[in-house]
């Protein structure tokens, strides 16, 4: 990936208190902001106001977005030089699929 950036940040235990420093820090420097239903709207409210919102949250038989897509707009806005973040409820290399997505963002 050139220009741009993906970071995967997990929105912790459910209350958005908890959320460390360097997750608010790159909210606060977002151009898109890719979360799922876990993620506490309150954190949403860190981007920027005109940063890109895409809800890419999954519940037992619906999936707002396919993981495969998730990777590719996660690598699209990055190669178009956009600081992206993966935003995940709790932690994303516990329950989510964060292994998963850094290895496809390392690859490409």
């Amino acid at each position: 990936m050139s220009g741009g950036v993906v970071y995967l940040v997990g929105a912790g235990p459910g209350d958005p208190r908890l959320l460390t420093l360097r997750g608010a820090e790159v909210l606060q420097r977002a151009d898109v902001v890719v979360h799922d239903r876990l993620a506490p709207a309150e954190l949403l409210e860190l981007a920027p106001r005109g940063a890109e919102r895409v809800d890419a949250g999954k519940a037992r038989g619906r999936a707002a977005m396919p993981q495969d897509a998730i990777n590719r707009l996660l690598i699209e806005r990055a190669r178009r030089g956009l600081a992206v973040v993966r935003l995940k409820g709790g932690d994303p290399f516990v329950f989510g699929r964060g292994g998963e997505e850094a290895l496809v963002l390392r690859a490409a």
